[in-house]
């Protein structure tokens, strides 16, 4: 293949691709090649401002679409733009577990974030996290990260998610008559918006905890502005687990 025409940055004056840029369509098909390694995705990012706006726009994009495509079909589905513009961050949801901070978000143990391999989202699933007059929203849940033998927490899992065309939710509906409080410091860790508790809104239905597997006093997630989710819970041990599951 030859590469005849390059293209300087123009977002930065301290950019340092000084030679200028291979154009977008040698770039996808690059990572095309690459089945849109989301390593690769996010180390082209940190180059300069215009390979970040790139893969925001472009990378991402077909990241999500490769690893996920029925979820992505259903949630663009019916004019539906949730995901438009917000590509990166729904790319980081589907594959990696945000982890917690000791006094941070879920004020609980350290534990880092990191990438997971494959991760299973459900829109049956996130029914269960919802309550019955909210269940007409959709929301794709993930199976529990699990972190086990994590001392006095025991076995800790984290979950993730997102919502279809959250600005016109129940849920969303629901928090403000509430008048539910946003977080006073901490943020989203996929898109960096304000977050919800639901725990404190009183939204957690009983089928979440079923659902996962834990104890019903040891399930907490918060719901963002732009419908991202992210929770944990105290996992029960595999026998009773198993009882909880027969009591659906």
């Amino acid at each position: 293949m030859i590469l005849t025409k390059q293209y300087r940055c123009i977002h930065s004056a301290s950019c340092q691709c000084t030679k200028g840029h291979l154009s977008e369509d040698v770039i996808f098909l690059v990572f095309h090649n690459l089945n849109w390694n989301p390593r690769l995705i996010a180390t082209l990012s940190c180059v300069c401002k215009w390979f970040d706006d790139l893969a925001k726009r472009v990378l991402w994009k077909e990241f999500c679409r490769t690893r996920a495509p029925k979820m992505l079909q259903d949630l663009q589905s019916n004019g539906s733009h949730i995901v438009d513009g917000n590509w990166r961050a729904l790319g980081k949801l589907l594959i990696y577990c945000s982890g917690c901070t000791k006094g941070g978000l879920f004020n609980s143990i350290q534990i880092p974030g990191h990438f997971v391999y494959q991760t299973r989202f459900s829109r049956t699933s996130g029914k269960s996290f919802l309550l019955p007059q909210c269940r007409t929203d959709v929301l794709y849940v993930s199976d529990p990260c699990e972190h086990l033998d994590q001392g006095e927490e025991g076995d800790v899992g984290f979950f993730r998610g997102i919502f279809k065309s959250f600005a016109t939710s129940k849920v969303r509906k629901m928090l403000i008559n509430k008048g539910a409080k946003l977080h006073p410091s901490e943020v989203c860790p996929y898109c960096k918006a304000k977050l919800w508790s639901m725990l404190q809104a009183e939204m957690i239905p009983q089928s979440a905890s079923l659902r996962l597997g834990s104890y019903d006093d040891c399930i907490e997630y918060y719901v963002c502005l732009n419908g991202h989710m992210l929770g944990i819970c105290t996992l029960l041990p595999l026998s009773d687990s198993e009882e909880a599951s027969e009591l659906r």
